[in-house]
């Protein structure tokens, strides 16, 4: 898959073996990939920030992951796009990426086949 190799393999297949994960949203969650909404009451809405769950060093690793496959993983370059099409930032973009990141990592390691880039842009 392009943007990931060894390294990001290696963390991948380490948090995969901590708790049994039964879909990639759980991952993602569990990993610290997803968007988290601060409110508090009726009154304070903040903006949407990026969870700080998980562990650190596996987060890390797949932002840096992300950051490469906006660039080469035609799926994640697609997306990055659409987003700043509609007038999002790039850390927004990336932010995106992120989750779909991990459920594409998640979806070739459940089901053992070969990632193929051709899947989802013909659908």
């Amino acid at each position: 898959m392009p943007a990931v190799g060894p390294p990001v393999g290696g963390s991948w297949l380490a948090l995969r073996q901590r708790p049994n994960f039964g879909s990639a949203e759980q991952l993602a969650a569990y990993g610290g990939w997803v968007p988290v909404e601060r409110q508090a009451g009726t009154s304070l809405v903040g903006r949407a920030r990026l969870s700080k769950v998980g562990p650190v060093r596996v987060r890390a690793v797949l932002y840096r992951a992300a950051v490469v496959a906006i660039r080469d993983n035609p799926h994640l370059k697609s997306l990055s796009e659409r987003r700043l099409a509609r007038g999002k930032t790039h850390i927004a973009a990336l932010g995106a990426a992120l989750p779909k990141l991990a459920h594409l990592c998640f979806g070739v390691l459940k089901t053992r086949q070969p990632y193929q880039a051709e899947y989802a842009l013909s659908a």
